[in-house]
């Protein structure tokens, strides 16, 4: 997750998402029970100008318990009956939706979703659900797909749903893979943006949409 600040951000989404910030003096880290909910804040210098192409949505005990945190309301749930979500802003503008949960529901990991807006969401659905094996779900009526029974996913869900703008932006939330081999992902469409070198030890690709992410390989 990209961020403007050292800190500020990095705490929010560890208390948000029940997750332990460990600082580094470049925005931090967030650490969980496991290395899969582990998330990097990445300190970068150009500051959020549009909607969030990615964006997170999270379980929650109460929208004033976030609003507390530091978050703002953007959009109710009571705006729109029937909707169960509250859509909201982190401290530094970055959107995310908050799904108010029982008590007896929530847990201490609080990630739920990742949502990817997309101008085509059943085709880079399916070239995802290709790349993890998963199965591919959808509603074709609001034009939502996501995928299931991703190995190893470290939250709930992972859903592509249509928007009318362009990708104007580098993502500020993008995920990292480990794979066998690059050579299957470049051969199944997605692209080298930035190969490993003597800085990364990464490479830095980008899917069929142009959704940025990061390849490990053993």
């Amino acid at each position: 997750m990209d961020t403007n600040s050292e800190e500020t951000l990095g705490r929010f989404w560890a208390a948000a998402l029940g997750l332990d910030f460990s600082p580094d003096g470049d925005g931090g880290k967030l650490i969980g029970a496991t290395p899969e909910q582990t998330i990097w804040m990445n300190r970068v210098e150009e500051p959020k100008t549009v909607k969030h192409r990615v964006h997170i949505d999270v379980h929650a005990a109460s929208v004033d318990e976030l609003v507390q945190l530091g978050a703002t309301v953007l959009e109710p749930a009571s705006d729109h009956p029937g909707r169960g979500w509250t859509v909201m802003a982190d401290p530094e503008g970055g959107e995310f939706c908050a799904f108010v949960r029982e008590a007896d529901a929530l847990t201490s990991y609080r990630l739920y979703e990742i949502i990817v807006d997309a101008a085509d969401p059943r085709r880079i659905a399916t070239w995802w659900a290709d790349v993890f094996g998963a199965k591919l779900g959808g509603n074709a009526e609001k034009g939502w797909w996501w995928l299931d029974e991703v190995p190893g996913m470290p939250f709930e869900g992972w859903c592509f749903v249509p928007v009318p703008e362009p990708r104007s932006a580098k993502n500020r939330i993008h995920w990292d893979l480990i794979v066998e081999s690059l050579d299957l992902l470049i051969g199944d469409g997605a692209e080298v943006v930035r190969p490993a070198d003597d800085e990364i030890s990464w490479t830095v690709c980008a899917d069929p949409e142009g959704n940025e992410f990061c390849v490990f390989t053993p």
